[in-house]
């Protein structure tokens, strides 16, 4: 691949992130995160609901009943809300971390029971924001073909435990499978590494950018699937976690062992904005 093409392929990717962005049901969609208290939750318009929908929506579109565990989603009657396409009147819920989560849509809005650091609650999106328009296109450094590096994938024997703090204030135990190392102007570096089924690896990492031009809590990046360990790391795929566009995600932030002392001058750039 040529550096055009490669500049291209880059830019492409690129533009379809921030078309991700503002797809239905995106990240700049969400309306709302509701933290659930045991027994009747009130889901409508009202001021006076637990958990507020847009004004177009009914005053009161029915109840989430909490046990502590277990969410039931109880709906007034004749409204037609679906949970993962079916009307539905009842159903006792699967959080966003299941197989199957269950999908709960009225109209343009749509909501999922989250399990979190912080207890449980409902995430709410709603396809009307004008955020999915308005919101300001990404913006990135530059493509510099040296920023993407050969590397290599080295698998625990047993996935490595780390701390991992998130945007609630919690600090969580999450397994790395691996870690990858590789050299950038001169010196050695490594990071850790979740490996997915097939074989790509998601990495979470901080460097001396972060706050000034970067998004201040570090970024995230997905590499290409590794072949027998061989890998490249390409920072100009470098992205702001969801937590730069919007208050109601859940994000986690890199590990200590992920923090490098070196200036990535590469990927995504956190201007400011928040939606």
């Amino acid at each position: 691949m040529t550096n055009d093409e490669y500049v291209q392929s880059i830019t492409a990717w690129r533009q379809e992130v921030d078309r991700n962005l503002r797809r239905e049901n995106g990240w700049l969609a969400l309306a709302g995160l509701f933290w659930l208290r045991k027994g009747t939750n009130l889901i409508g318009s009202s001021p006076e609901s637990d958990i507020l929908l847009p004004a177009r929506a009914p005053v009161q579109l029915g109840t989430f009943e909490f046990d502590g565990n277990n969410v039931m989603l109880n709906v007034e009657a004749d409204l037609p809300v679906e949970v993962n396409g079916v009307t539905s009147t009842s159903a006792l819920l699967d959080a966003d971390q299941e197989d199957v989560p269950s999908f709960i849509t009225f109209a343009d809005m749509r909501m999922v029971v989250l399990r979190r650091s912080k207890g449980v609650g409902i995430r709410l999106w709603d396809n009307t924001r004008e955020a999915r328009r308005l919101f300001p296109t990404r913006q990135w450094y530059p493509v510099k073909e040296e920023y993407r590096v050969s590397a290599t994938y080295t698998r625990y024997e047993t996935p490595r435990i780390v701390k991992m703090p998130d945007i609630l204030g919690a600090i969580l135990d999450e397994p790395m499978q691996g870690f990858v190392s590789f050299e950038l102007h001169g010196k050695r570096y490594k990071l850790e590494a979740e490996e997915l089924p097939d074989r790509r690896l998601f990495i979470q990492f901080m460097d001396l950018t972060n706050g000034d031009p970067t998004y201040p809590s570090g970024r995230y990046h997905y590499t290409d699937a590794h072949e027998n360990g061989r890998l490249f790391i390409d920072f100009n795929k470098a992205y702001s976690p969801p937590c730069a566009f919007t208050e109601y995600a859940t994000c986690t932030f890199p590990p200590q062992e992920n923090h490098l002392q070196v200036a990535i001058e590469a990927g995504e750039i956190y201007p400011g904005q928040h939606d």
